[in-house]
């Protein structure tokens, strides 16, 4: 039995009538009968919960003797005592409230699931799994008591380091291990920028269409959100100018736009930079899946043409590994180490010890960078399959917009008809799809649907759901 469970049950009263050994028996007994407990689950020894509950052995055997005469618990020896196996429990047991996804967006409105075309996520079914299993278990075996406790809330040493290596090669970004934190996501990484170098009130310029936790989450700490227009060549740095000259943030996707695809251009790059020098602006780049270009090489990052110290750089494992990792990084500029240090110490719990053991194992052995290059390969394929497959089905319907690269398409509709509400009836088929219209703050804008290629194996595969998408339309 965990530690949890006996926590969860209900206390003894040292004022109740009752004497202790009868409050024991009660309280093993409703925990049985509403399915805390459950048939088979082992419970504590009379010696260790004597040794917990501070009182007399007799106690705890008189209790354990009455529960095991009406048939609730069972002594097996040396395996211990458990709660009878088959017993049903009298009353029902309490299930959590299902969830109910109304459809509209909010800071999780990802499923917990593997759905096609289900935004966000990588190619599992190619994922490493053998040799994460083999680095974990080897991590595992090397764990001394050190490694045991409280993890440094600035990420692993070892981790920064290698974090700041490969930006140095992949992205060009020049950086100290000291500048690297690793978070638990995109959203704690913003929300640590927002609590270091923002007040309530600020305003913060952000795309549009933009990803929309972003601007939730700023809500949340009431910070004021400037939609600025995104054209072929990115934001579109002088409306912002126009709209919010004295913002204190932009924060920009310039390798791949969330959720248009297309990249910032060089001259707008530098646009935005001379605001953020001339304005002590911060600039965010949310690299959220920068090394999946598809038409060239990947793009340098923003940061590596900062030179004044305005950038701050998200990068994320999510995209290249896998979601549930919950592991992303922030390098900061120089000046603000100590700043994000103090307000990690405060707001920040750290990382497991272990999981980013296996992450700095899997990249400073190489595999990394090589699996990268596989998917790099594999999702240029699965993107050309997806497109045929569902042009194929759908082309009258929809037009497909062939991103230069990232993780999804764009599937303009046709017509009036609404992407929301496709969008929902996709959802309600065991399809994923997200509405273009619900990325816009300014306006109607588009109806499209964004839909993600990376799971989708084949053009069959692309097909048989382009036929399922058009039955819904």
């Amino acid at each position: 039995m965990t530690a949890g469970k006996i926590s969860n049950l209900s206390p003894l009263d040292p004022s109740a009538a009752e004497p202790y050994y009868r409050q024991i028996y009660e309280r093993f007994r409703s925990a049985i009968a509403s399915g805390l407990l459950k048939p088979g689950d082992r419970i504590p020894s009379a010696r260790a919960l004597t040794k917990e509950l501070g009182l007399a052995r007799g106690t705890i055997d008189t209790a354990y003797s009455l529960l095991a005469a009406e048939g609730y618990i069972q002594a097996r020896g040396q395996a211990g005592t458990i709660v009878t196996p088959g017993l049903k429990p009298r009353t029902p047991v309490a299930m959590p409230s299902p969830v109910i996804d109304n459809g509209t967006s909010s800071i999780g409105f990802r499923p917990y699931s593997i759905l096609p075309f289900q935004m966000g996520l990588p190619a599992l079914d190619e994922f490493p799994r053998k040799i994460w299993a083999r680095l974990g278990a080897r991590c595992a075996r090397a764990m001394q008591p050190s490694d045991m406790t409280h993890p440094s809330v600035y990420g692993q040493p070892a981790l920064r380091a290698e974090i700041a290596a490969y930006l140095q090669v992949s992205r060009g970004i020049h950086c100290a291990a000291s500048q690297v934190f690793v978070t638990s996501g995109y959203r704690h990484s913003i929300e640590l920028i927002g609590l270091a170098l923002l007040e309530a009130g600020d305003r913060v310029w952000l795309e549009d269409p933009g990803y929309p936790p972003t601007r939730e989450l700023l809500a949340q700490m009431h910070i004021a959100t400037v939609p600025v227009p995104v054209d072929a060549d990115g934001m579109v740095v002088a409306e912002g100018v126009r709209s919010a000259p004295r913002a204190r943030m932009a924060v920009v996707t310039p390798a791949h736009q969330s959720p248009l695809g297309v990249s910032l251009s060089l001259q707008r790059r530098l646009a935005l930079l001379d605001w953020a020098g001339r304005n002590n602006a911060w600039i965010v780049e949310d690299d959220y899946d920068g090394e999946y270009r598809y038409v060239s090489r990947p793009l340098p990052a923003l940061k590596s043409l900062d030179r004044d110290g305005r950038v701050l750089y998200a990068g994320t494992f999510s995209k290249v590994l896998f979601p549930s990792l919950r592991l992303a990084y922030l390098v900061v500029p120089e000046p603000q180490v100590e700043r994000f240090a103090q307000i990690i110490q405060t707001f920040a719990g750290g990382s497991p010890e272990l999981t980013q053991s296996i992450v700095t194992a899997f990249i400073k052995e190489g595999h990394f960078a090589r699996h990268i290059q596989r998917m790099r390969k594999l999702y240029a394929e699965r993107r050309e399959a997806t497109k045929a497959g569902l042009e194929k089905v759908l082309g009258k319907h929809v037009k497909i917009d062939a991103l230069p690269g990232g993780m999804h398409l764009i599937l303009r509709l046709a017509g009036r008809q609404s992407d929301r509400k496709l969008m929902l009836r996709m959802r309600e088929d065991g399809l994923f799809a997200e509405a273009l219209s619900e990325w816009q703050q300014i306006g109607k804008g588009p109806s499209a649907l964004l839909v993600n290629f990376t799971n989708i194996d084949s053009r069959a595969t692309a097909e048989k759901l382009g036929k399922r998408i058009l039955a819904l339309m």
